[in-house]
């Protein structure tokens, strides 16, 4: 689903436009919204808090770089793209391989994280970047970690919200995942695969049902994600049962979804390695965004990165689960900003 500017769906999304490109022979489709006039850059010098009054604008402001969580689509940060536009242009771009997007999927492993933060460091070099603050959502976050890892000098600010990264693991869970998850991971997929083909309308049609009835979903025990899923906008819930009834006529695009997710579990439970390593190369200042609810991600994985990188920072959501930027986006984008800007006066020298 596109537009020329979103503002036709809906007038919160106002100002917020598609925009598609020729990515090396491939189709890549992206949100894009301009910095508001006149705002301030929270990562420059001098710049007081958010919402000061008589703050100047600063055009040399970092680009947000808003990377979606797994088989989604840049659509899912619409509600934050607005409040975060405030403190510098924002893109949200669609990963190869996704299920509701619209970029190109040039081969079946398109939807693996770490071909994906290939596609980003590609990216951000044909659009010029060469300065961003970089924020990954959920299984996004994995993916702009290694981005993070692959171009450490693109990337000036990394915010990692409720990433799918590495957490603790007993030695019976390390035992089981590096046998019985290894073989499923291998053999699973395409069976998946196949059964997506036959099945894949009817589980589209049941998690359009429950978006569109979250009460529902929560008294059936059927919500996976946690908090308080009425936060969500009705026009991002009308989207996503749009953007679901338009997937079911095509089935075989579910197949991202099953390589991004064994994608996924393949990095925080049994080839852990490259991702830890990545974790302790990091030279960004580093943010962890979290939902106090979230069913996805507990807080052992959030504490575990912590004790690895203790000059990460934190940032705890009361009552969020792990749609958080969807959920509370205007809470997140000041969050997000009073972060830069307490990073950036501790790198100024003193006096």
């Amino acid at each position: 689903m596109r537009y020329a500017d979103w503002g036709e769906r809906s007038p919160r999304w106002a100002g917020i436009r598609s925009e598609m490109l020729n990515l090396r022979g491939t189709p890549v489709h992206l949100l894009r919204k301009p910095a508001a006039p006149g705002v301030p850059d929270p990562g420059a010098a001098g710049v007081p808090d958010p919402g000061s009054p008589g703050v100047p604008g600063a055009p040399g402001a970092p680009v947000h770089l808003l990377i979606h969580p797994m088989a989604g689509t840049g659509t899912m940060w619409l509600d934050a793209i607005g409040p975060l536009s405030a403190y510098g242009t924002v893109i949200a771009p669609d990963l190869p391989g996704t299920v509701l997007g619209h970029t190109g999927s040039p081969h079946r492993d398109a939807a693996r994280a770490e071909v994906n933060a290939r596609f980003l460091r590609a990216l951000t070099s044909e659009l010029g970047l060469d300065r961003v603050v970089l924020h990954g959502w959920s299984m996004g976050g994995l993916v702009a970690l290694l981005f993070a890892d692959l171009a450490p000098r693109r990337v000036e600010r990394l915010v990692l919200t409720a990433p799918t990264l590495p957490g603790p693991m007993t030695a019976e869970e390390r035992k089981w995942w590096r046998t019985f998850g290894r073989l499923a991971l291998f053999a699973g997929p395409p069976i998946a695969r196949g059964l997506l083909r036959v099945i894949g309308p009817k589980a589209l049609a049941m998690k359009r049902d429950a978006l569109a009835n979250p009460e529902a979903r929560i008294a059936r025990g059927l919500d996976t994600t946690g908090g308080d899923v009425s936060r969500l906008s009705p026009e991002m819930i009308t989207l996503l049962t749009d953007q679901l009834d338009e997937v079911r006529s095509r089935p075989r695009q579910l197949s991202g979804a099953v390589t991004a997710f064994a994608s996924a579990c393949s990095s925080m439970f049994v080839n852990r390695g490259p991702v830890e390593t990545a974790i302790g190369r990091i030279t960004a200042p580093t943010l962890l965004a979290w939902g106090d609810q979230d069913r996805v991600i507990p807080r052992p994985v959030i504490d575990s990165l912590l004790a690895r990188r203790p000059g990460w920072d934190l940032r705890v959501f009361e009552g969020t689960g792990h749609v958080l930027p969807a959920a509370v986006p205007d809470a997140y984008a000041e969050a997000v900003a009073g972060w830069l800007v307490k990073h950036r006066a501790a790198d100024l020298p003193p006096g």
